[in-house]
């Protein structure tokens, strides 16, 4: 209604937002925003590392010693920047309501809860918002009837129409078909009214006909598509004919493949790579890490590469694949070898890419489902001259708490991207590895 008056709220921030956003304190406008002082005992106890999670532990506990030297246990600090509240530290647990009584057990995400339940007591003209992107402690807090959200601000809103890459079009005369054949090129016009996307892949089909085309953004034109082989592959449907033309497309620095399982996205992106070897000084492969039972890879025996080496078997799967398509006299299958030996193909831990400028390089992501949207930022900006970012992954195959398909960085990048002349976007539908594979995709 006109002139009522707007009820101000207070974000209580759980460990995983800050350990995932370092900046979440400066996306509630004017909102007030409490840390528990839990959170940043846990803050504490990950700030030494080499990860973007570690990373961010710092950059959280820096920011809170630049913004005062007073006591945030006692006051409410401004927050820099008139668009925003204050923040403040919250120590006092003792809510009537004990979250450690209530579900049987001592955990610091119990001493959380108390703390935002201690604050509702404190402020009831103001509403008290637990924010957190852990699933489980939503549920807690809403079982103590606390309001909880998940951190959405790095967010896709709508993953159901993520951007996929590529149009069906069908049309009652052959003749665009029969023109891009023809001429190699036609007008967008001809196809859709909508705006062009650079980089957009077509599939073009009349009653006895069919086509593949992309629209080019530098002759602005809708241009035929054929199949590539890269070292050995060919691809095997439209969308891998796609993907491999993004791949080998040297105007395209950034590209994307996304697909489920089976569907080809590794070994289309490592046969290109293989295949324009010449073109670039080396050939970087790097997987997100998701170690078990959240232990670091310092817990592992052995120097970097020794420690690496069990998470990236699938991408010497792949490499494996691509070698078994020549016999093992011949130039091919030697020069995978050869290339591997002198470190020209080598793989890369992501946690020690920061700071580093990559020039010369084409570097494959797989498995980037696995990264947060700031993680993919911080490796799309170490690309120097002459380097192309390949991303491969599944959205919907997370294997990292605290992402889901709309807030890993995958989805994100595919969502920003979008329409950028050196960016193309693939999305793989059909699974290729075997017909038992397709299988089980399908049924189980």
């Amino acid at each position: 209604m006109p002139g009522q008056k707007k009820v101000k709220k207070i974000f209580v921030l759980d460990t995983s937002v800050l350990l995932y956003d370092s900046d979440a304190v400066k996306n509630f406008e004017k909102h007030d925003i409490a840390i528990p002082i839990t959170v940043l005992e846990e803050i504490d106890s990950f700030k030494k590392g080499n990860t973007v999670t570690n990373l961010h532990a710092r950059e959280f506990i820096r920011f809170l010693d630049k913004i005062t030297d007073s006591n945030m246990i006692q006051e409410w600090i401004p927050l820099n920047g008139r668009t925003r509240g204050k923040i403040r530290v919250v120590s006092d647990e003792g809510s009537k309501v004990n979250a450690n009584d209530v579900f049987g057990s001592v955990k610091n995400d119990h001493r959380i809860l108390n703390s935002a339940l201690k604050l509702m007591e404190e402020e009831p003209d103001k509403k008290v918002t637990l924010v957190t992107k852990d699933i489980n402690l939503r549920l807690k807090a809403r079982a103590l009837n606390l309001v909880a959200e998940d951190y959405e601000t790095i967010r896709i809103k709508d993953i159901d129409h993520l951007y996929r890459g590529k149009t069906d079009l069908k049309f009652e005369e052959s003749t665009p078909i029969n023109q891009l054949y023809k001429e190699g090129n036609i007008s967008h016009s001809s196809l859709e009214d909508s705006k062009p996307i650079s980089n957009h892949y077509y599939i073009l089909k009349n009653h006895s006909s069919s086509a593949l085309g992309y629209y080019n953004p530098r002759s602005k034109k809708v241009e035929l598509v054929k199949p590539l082989n890269a070292y050995g592959i060919s691809p095997k449907n439209a969308e891998q004919t796609f993907a491999m033309h993004a791949l080998m497309n040297p105007k395209i620095l950034l590209a994307t493949i996304t697909g489920a399982a089976g569907t080809g996205k590794t070994l289309l992106a490592l046969a290109c790579a293989l295949e324009q070897r010449s073109q670039y000084r080396q050939i970087y492969l790097a997987r997100p890490i998701v170690p078990l039972s959240n232990r670091d890879l310092g817990y592992l025996p052995g120097d970097v590469k020794s420690k690496i080496d069990p998470y990236m078997q699938p991408l010497w799967d792949n490499l494996s694949i691509i070698k078994n398509q020549f016999s093992e006299s011949s130039k091919q299958y030697k020069k995978v070898d050869e290339l591997v030996q002198t470190e020209k193909l080598s793989i890369v831990p992501l946690a020690y890419i920061r700071g580093r400028s990559l020039n010369n390089v084409i570097f494959i992501i797989d498995e980037a489902q696995n990264l947060t949207p700031h993680e993919i930022k911080t490796i799309i900006t170490r690309a120097g001259e002459n380097t192309k970012i390949i991303f491969t992954g599944d959205i919907f195959q997370i294997d990292t708490p605290y992402l889901d398909a709309q807030s890993n960085g995958l989805s994100y990048l595919v969502d920003r991207m979008n329409n950028n002349d050196v960016y193309a976007h693939v999305s793989l539908e059909k699974g290729e590895r075997s017909e038992l594979a397709n299988l089980a995709s399908k049924f189980l």
